[in-house]
């Protein structure tokens, strides 16, 4: 493991993971490999409860960034002391906008995306220990709220600040990467000991992807139940 990100979701991962593969961190773990494997749900249940096998989950990976992996980053950096930490930020603010878009929307919103995903639940119980996991670690890190903290409140905004200020007291200046998008290749580059390369930093807004991959997921996983096939998930 070379790089450990810290940073919370929305906060620009699949752009990390797309350009730290093109760097040579590669294959980098991503939420998306969760979301394209419920089977894994079972290995990160076990972590979220305290039994670690790193090794399980990151055998061949280089690199990791969003949660589930970023949840558990002090845990990470005492398994891979020689591993850099990436933190990357953004405005706490839009930051809590794009999470009632997405993620907080999926678990407690009245949008299609948590109806779509309540009813993939019930007829996936692999689905539904996902979503019990994610809610589960939200709560833990103090994030994110139940049902009844609603975005707008500035809560959100001032938890990710809280969050991003822990981050900065924890780990060694020497091993802590502070990124955004705009800083482009530089930082990214300089952690992992490699030129930088002659194309733009890969850039995704994955706001409206997110909530078309949930509902392309959502209906495969019914249209295999209604028509009695075995569960299948697909991939991202």
């Amino acid at each position: 493991m070379r790089l450990i990100g810290a940073g919370l979701p929305r906060t620009a991962t699949m752009t990390q993971k797309i350009a730290l593969e093109k760097l040579g961190a590669s294959p980098c773990y991503h939420m998306a490999n969760v979301m394209g494997d419920l089977d894994v749900v079972p290995v990160w249940q076990d972590a979220f409860l305290g039994r670690r096998n790193w090794e399980s989950i990151f055998g061949g990976f280089e690199a990791t960034v969003d949660w589930p992996g970023a949840f558990f980053y002090r845990e990470l950096m005492d398994a891979y002391p020689e591993a850099k930490v990436l933190l990357s930020v953004r405005d706490g603010a839009s930051w809590e906008r794009s999470m009632a878009n997405t993620i907080w929307g999926t678990f407690y919103g009245d949008m299609l995306v948590h109806d779509l995903s309540e009813a993939w639940g019930r007829v996936d119980t692999r689905w539904a220990n996902y979503i019990n996991l994610m809610k589960s670690m939200w709560q833990e890190s103090g994030l994110l709220g139940d049902e009844f903290d609603t975005p707008g409140s500035g809560k959100m905004a001032e938890a990710m600040e809280r969050y991003n200020e822990e981050v900065k007291r924890t780990v060694p200046a020497d091993r802590l990467v502070v990124w955004t998008p705009s800083d482009g290749w530089g930082p990214l580059c300089e952690a992992l000991d490699v030129p930088v390369p002659d194309e733009p930093l890969p850039h995704v807004n994955d706001t409206k992807g997110y909530g078309l991959k949930i509902v392309d997921l959502a209906m495969g996983a019914l249209q295999d139940w209604r028509s009695g096939e075995p569960e299948n998930t697909g991939v991202i």
